[in-house]
């Protein structure tokens, strides 16, 4: 049968899992939203949140170098045991965080790492130009509301979605890293580099 494109994304929505293994699943489950929820979670995907009480102090610096050599970029990815910091799969997942970060330039990991009047400044602009818009009262903080999301995937790194991958998230990246590898994976911190400017950085420990 055919599975629509919105009963796709709130499988994503509610599991966290990426695009096409929420699709997967629904095609398996011929449809029935509760039972790929199911299938989702016997099938070991939809686990991240689980993990997310224990300690990640092992793992790896990824690098990424742009071409031209113009950008750098050094991120640090953490997780439970060095075995799977020694994985292939770990290895390239921290490689292409990196290359991400060299492409987005997030200024922040996520959206709690933000100061306070940071983001009320950035409300502030977004409510004076609805203002300026001629939009009623009434649904003023709903659009603000809707542009403060474009202002997060902007800036925050787990928000973004992933260069190779437009349908994933970041944060959808780490989760079926998570699943995969079945231990709890973390984006400690990472620094970005463009020659003749100074280093951004924003680190976080989980």
């Amino acid at each position: 049968m055919a599975i629509s494109a919105d009963l796709v994304k709130k499988l994503r929505e509610q599991t966290g899992v990426g695009m096409m293994d929420c699709k997967k699943a629904l095609e398996e489950s011929n449809g029935d939203f509760e039972k790929a929820v199911t299938l989702l979670r016997e099938k070991g995907i939809a686990v991240a949140a689980k993990r997310e009480t224990r300690s990640a102090t092992e793992g790896v610096i990824g690098s990424y170098i742009h071409m031209g050599e113009q950008i750098g970029v050094l991120v640090e990815l953490n997780c439970e045991t060095t075995f799977v910091a020694k994985t292939d799969e770990f290895k390239q997942l921290a490689k292409d965080i990196a290359m991400h970060i060299s492409w987005s330039n997030p200024k922040y990991l996520r959206r709690e790492d933000i100061p306070a009047d940071v983001i009320e400044a950035e409300r502030n602009v977004h409510r004076q130009w609805a203002i300026k818009e001629g939009k009623p009262e009434q649904v003023i903080d709903k659009i603000v509301d809707g542009r403060m999301k474009d202002f997060f995937t902007q800036t925050c790194l787990l928000d973004q979605a992933f260069v190779k991958d437009e349908e994933m998230t970041i944060q959808d990246l780490m989760n079926e890293a998570i699943a995969k590898l079945g231990e709890k994976i973390a984006i400690s911190r990472f620094v970005r580099f463009r020659v003749g400017e100074a280093a951004g950085e924003e680190e976080q420990s989980e």
